[in-house]
């Protein structure tokens, strides 16, 4: 929240406090109810938009974007106010909205008016003015209406609002000093939590503090075992005093890298106590919810109600708790009796490191990143299993809009959208009529049927603005989709496809990201520093330009600890796994899987390209080798299903898991020892043919002269070498990979293989030729 700068660094009274406008009057001025009812928002690019509109629309000497400070006590308060007019002497504050002003939260309403009153008297202090005007002009972002609500402020009466504010938050500030002083203290007298570095770590490590000190970003390969949480964390404590660090995120794709950063964080607690560090996990909604059934404002849920009024108390707290997970989080909203979701999202302010998914700061409207902006935090920024970044990050900037869903909604929707709804149906129909294949890359994006989906988005905030008690989970579900996309409409470009597909349920119309690095750029500028990590980070230049690294970035591939004796690889050249040979390939991959196991029993994992060859090749097992213990990974699994699936993988067990080639237990998962033994892929991995690839292939081709390489091949080699991964997980392991198909021994494959693997090509007398 804040970036306390020290005069001696163990002399807090000496230092003084930064906190942002914004970030105090959140502090001393949020009361009563969460309220989440429909409030239709701006994104973030509509915002800045509607911002520069209103300032256009002004007098040539109209004053925009006005840097403001003012000290008190030891805290300096600091923020910019939008615009002052100096004809009227009038500052104003521009908030963008959608729909009826009148259905905004009265909370909202009081924080606004509490930052522009602090804006008013940073003001009239650095100007000498004794008397102001101050606007809210709420600027409407569909119909591009101003209303504006100005009041008259002497500047005394805006200073006693200022102390008063500050005077609420100067014990919570001294508090947030001591503990920065200490965290800093503890980060610079940090050790390694181990008597030496594992092979590779301390290269790791190294290259991470560079990159810390030298604000830049990082690509680094390291091989699965080395230990690259720790090997990445630490070194980010070390550097956060030098550097000025106020936070640290901690990004992964999965729930288990989560589990995993906390734990490493723990284990950095220096011997006689823990570390002075407050650590945060942020999970889903839907994972934190309470009550998913009620509507989130006072009058439905009752963590909701009186949210504000017992927050403070939540939150003192909670930041006596360094680990701040799942579990503790919820104990302590429960405890206060508000809820766990939203006590996380605040807690970010006060937490060191936060731990979550990918989407909290890449997404468009990312948590962490518009936080950071708001209160010019300096972050570190930790991207764990980075490669996973490339499909999440299209995912995140594709959109999608079905013709069978719409089609239900017209059928039920209020009479006030029958008109905007049929308007888009008669375009979206045209559409369907001039482009009746089954697949189709259109040249351009349709207007017309935009602008219908924009006329009906106007029409359905309005509807909703003003019924915001109304449960219409298809209406919304809807109203959401359409923004999500007509926002990517705006930003078209070549990084992306908008094709139409042609199911038996409907037409199916989509903005589909291909290269998602125009929007991820942004965001590793905007960090101190970040380290984007894996054990398939290779080619190199193939991420760099997908996810659009800066041209400076450097690239490590840390050395394997591990020796080529410990994993026995072994290509099975006899066996084609080609979709053509696949039913030929059941008995040979059966039998392969049996001998194995017959040669030395044990835990193992057997790897296919989907769920009917897993299938397939289980059901042949079943019946030709019935003694040979199988369990399966099946479609949709739960946490529990997930979690009961691993537990079979015990030192002491037996038999063979079947699972899918980039699923959940291709990566992420640590079956150290005897756990696991073995591995067999029974596939490269590679994207299936279908049209939407082929056409990401020819957009790949243009760009950058490697469509098939960065379409197929890189793409599904990584998933090859990520399953393999899990067999040796430390120096004392030893365990067999089986890559089954003759293309493994193509000598572009083999480049793209960890270095310290030693390839072996299975005797052909031992498998049946199945092709």
């Amino acid at each position: 929240m804040a970036s306390p700068v020290a005069a001696t660094l163990d002399s807090p009274a000496a230092q003084e406090y930064v906190v942002a406008v914004r970030a105090l009057c959140e502090f001393t001025a949020k009361a009563g109810d969460l309220d989440l009812r429909f409030t239709p928002a701006p994104t973030a690019k509509q915002g800045i938009e509607g911002h520069a509109l209103v300032a256009a629309r002004r007098a040539a000497d109209y004053q925009r974007e006005i840097t403001l400070s003012g000290h008190w006590q030891h805290l300096l308060v600091r923020g910019r106010a939008d615009g002052y007019d100096p004809r009227q002497n009038q500052l104003e504050e521009i908030k963008t909205h959608r729909g009826d002003l009148a259905a905004q939260p009265a909370n909202h309403r009081h924080l606004h008016w509490a930052q522009l009153c602090t804006y008013g008297w940073l003001f009239c202090q650095q100007r000498g003015i004794a008397e102001i005007t101050l606007a809210l002009v709420y600027f409407d972002i569909g119909s591009q209406q101003e209303t504006v609500l100005a009041e008259r402020h002497s500047a005394d009466a805006l200073r006693s609002q200022f102390e008063a504010r500050c005077a609420m938050f100067l014990a919570w500030s001294r508090a947030e000093l001591d503990h920065r002083t200490a965290r800093d203290r503890a980060c610079r007298a940090l050790r390694f939590p181990f008597p030496q570095f594992r092979g590779g770590q301390r290269e790791l490590a190294s290259a991470v503090y560079r990159a810390a000190s030298g604000g830049c970003c990082l690509m680094a390969q390291a091989p699965t075992g080395i230990g690259k949480t720790v090997g990445t964390l630490f070194p980010l404590l070390k550097s956060a005093p030098t550097q000025a660090l106020d936070k640290i995120f901690f990004l992964t794709a999965k729930g288990s890298g989560r589990a995993l950063a906390l734990d490493a964080l723990t284990l950095l607690a220096p011997v006689g106590g823990p570390l002075p560090l407050r650590m945060l996990e942020l999970v889903a909604r839907d994972k934190a919810c309470e009550h998913s059934d009620l509507a989130c404002h006072g009058e439905s849920c009752p963590l909701a109600r009186g949210f504000y009024d017992r927050l403070p108390a939540a939150r003192a707290t909670a930041v006596q708790h360094g680990r701040l997970d799942r579990s503790n989080l919820r104990e302590i909203a429960l405890a206060h009796q508000i809820c766990p979701y939203y006590l996380s999202q605040e807690l970010v302010r006060w937490s060191d490191v936060v731990i979550g998914d990918y989407n909290y700061y890449f997404d468009s409207s990312a948590l962490l990143h518009g936080m950071m902006q708001q209160n010019q935090w300096r972050v570190a920024i930790l991207v764990d299993e980075a490669h996973n970044l490339l499909e999440r990050g299209r995912k995140m900037y594709s959109a999608q809009l079905d013709h069978h869903n719409f089609t239900r909604l017209r059928q039920s929707a209020p009479t006030f959208l029958k008109r905007p709804f049929a308007r888009l149906a008669r375009h979206w129909s045209a559409l369907d009529k001039q482009h009746q294949q089954d697949y189709q890359v259109l040249d351009s994006l349709p207007d017309q049927l935009l602008q219908a989906l924009q006329h009906a988005i106007v029409d359905m905030t309005e509807f909703m603005s003003a019924n915001p008690t109304r449960v219409d989970g298809t209406l919304q579900g809807f109203y959401f989709e359409a923004l999500a996309f007509a926002t990517l409409a705006e930003s078209f470009g070549r990084h992306s496809l908008c094709d139409l597909s042609q199911t038996v349920r409907g037409s199916q119309l989509c903005v589909r990201n291909v290269i998602p690095a125009p929007f991820l750029s942004p965001r590793f500028t905007a960090s101190h520093s970040t380290t984007l990590f894996s054990a398939t980070l290779s080619p190199w230049d193939f991420y760099a330009d997908m996810l659009g690294l800066p041209a400076a970035t450097p690239w490590i591939e840390v050395d394997s600890p591990f020796a080529a004796t410990q994993l026995q690889v072994q290509v099975v050249p006899a066996i084609s796994t080609r979709y053509q040979h696949r039913h030929a390939s059941l008995t040979p991959i059966a039998d392969l899987l049996a001998q194995q196991f017959g040669t030395r029993r044990g835990n193992y994992l057997a790897f296919f390209s989907s769920f009917e060859y897993l299938h397939q090749v289980a059901d042949r097992m079943a019946v030709q080798h019935p003694t040979v213990p199988i369990w399966r990974q099946e479609r949709g699994m739960s946490d529990a299903d997930r979690a009961d699936f691993l537990q079979r993988f015990q030192a002491d067990g037996c038999g063979i898991g079947f699972a899918v080639l980039g699923g959940a237990f291709a990566e992420g998962i640590d079956l150290p020892g005897d756990r696991l033994i073995g591995a067999f892929i029974a596939t490269l991995g590679l994207p299936q043919m279908n049209p939407i690839n082929a056409q990401m292939m020819q957009r790949m081709q243009q760009q950058f002269g490697r469509g098939y390489d960065y379409t197929y091949l890189f793409p599904g080699i990584q998933k090859v070498v990520q399953a393999a991964g899990r067999v040796i997980r430390t120096l004392s392991d030893q365990g067999v990979v089986y890559l089954i198909d003759d293309r493994f021994l193509q000598p572009q494959l083999r480049t793209l293989f960890p270095r310290w693997w030693q390839i072996d090509v299975a005797p052909a007398r031992r498998i049946k030729n199945a092709a």
